[in-house]
C-alpha cells in the first residue's frame, strides 16, 4: 500500500499539472461515469493529502476522495495515449492521469471530508501537526509499538515499510508496549517520521539507509540497498551483521534486528 510520502507527492504533482485550466474527466472503465461527468470541465482549485487519503477540490464545491488501498495506482500518462478498460478515472490537464484499482474513488460532501480527517491522527507532512498529539495517542495504547504505528488514528501516513525502518533506526523493539515509550523516544520517532517522509516526497521513493552507512547519497542508492530491515529476513544487518528477523503483529509482517533493537 502506498505510504504517506506517495500521496503527498501525488497531491503536489496533480496540482502542478491540473490547476492551469478546466480538467477533462472520464471513466473508461465505466464504474465512475456519473462522478466523471460532474468533474468534466471543472477547475481544480486545490489538492491535499491527509495520511493515505488524497482529496481534490474542484469548482462547484466538488471534492474527489481517493484512497489507493493495496493495489491502487495513480500514474501520469501521455495525452495521446489510449486508456485501458481498467482505468477507473482519467483526468487530463498538461498530461493525463490514470487511476486504477483504488480502494476508494468517490465524490464526497464537506461533512464527510471533515469526518474522515477528524478520525486521523497527526500527519508528519502536514503543517500544524504536533508530536504532542502523537504522544497522547500512544499513551493510550498498550499494544506493541509495531501495531500502533500502523494505526492511522495514532499517526497518519505510516505504513509497513516505514514502521519497520523507523523502529530499527531508533533501536526500539517492535514488541515494546506503546504506552511504555519515553517522551524523548516519542519525540525522536516523530522527528524521524517528518524527515524521512519529506525525503520520500523529494525522492519519490522510500530510502532510509544513511549516507554514512551506504557511502553514497540516498538518492543514488539502488532499491536493494535503500532499506535496513524491510523484507530482509535472514540477511545480515547493515550495522551489526546479525541476521534480520521477521515477526507477525496483527497479521502483518515486521522485520527487525535482535541486536540493534534489544528488548
Amino acid at each position: 500500500m502506498p505510504e504517506g510520502h506517495t500521496i503527498h507527492r501525488l497531491a503536489k504533482d496533480l496540482r502542478s499539472d491540473l490547476v492551469q485550466g478546466p480538467v477533462s474527466a472520464s471513466s473508461p472503465q465505466g464504474r465512475f461515469n456519473r462522478g466523471a461527468s460532474l468533474l468534466n470541465g471543472k477547475l481544480l482549485s486545490n489538492t491535499e493529502a491527509w495520511g493515505k487519503h488524497l482529496f481534490l477540490r474542484f469548482s462547484g464545491e466538488l471534492i474527489l476522495h481517493i484512497h489507493l488501498g493495496l493495489i491502487g495506482k495513480l500514474r501520469p500518462q501521455p495525452l495521446d495515449g489510449s486508456p485501458s478498460e481498467t482505468v477507473r478515472l482519467r483526468l487530463e490537464g498538461k498530461q493525463a492521469w490514470h487511476l486504477t484499482g483504488p480502494q476508494k474513488c468517490a465524490l464526497i460532501a464537506t461533512e464527510e471530508f471533515i469526518s474522515i480527517t477528524d478520525a486521523l491522527g497527526p500527519d508528519p507532512l502536514r503543517r500544524g501537526s504536533r508530536w504532542e498529539d502523537f504522544a497522547v495517542a500512544l499513551a493510550k495504547k498498550k499494544t506493541p509499538i509495531a501495531i500502533s504505528l500502523l494505526d492511522q488514528s495514532v499517526i497518519a501516513g505510516i505504513g509497513n515499510v516505514y514502521r519497520a525502518e523507523f523502529l530499527f533506526l531508533l533501536g526500539i523493539h517492535p514488541e515494546r508496549p506503546s504506552c511504555d515509550l519515553e517522551p524523548g523516544q516519542i519525540e525522536d520517532l516523530w522527528a524521524l517520521s517528518v524527515s524521512q517522509l519529506r525525503q520520500g516526497v523529494r525522492l519519490n521513493r522510500i530510502v532510509t539507509v544513511s549516507r554514512e552507512d551506504a557511502g553514497r547519497p540516498p538518492g543514488r542508492l539502488k532499491p536493494k540497498d535503500s532499506l535496513y530491515v524491510y523484507k530482509r529476513e535472514g540477511q545480515p544487518c547493515r550495522r551489526c551483521g546479525s541476521p534480520i528477523r521477521i515477526s507477525q503483529f496483527a497479521s502483518r509482517s515486521c522485520w527487525w534486528c535482535d541486536r540493534c533493537q534489544s528488548r
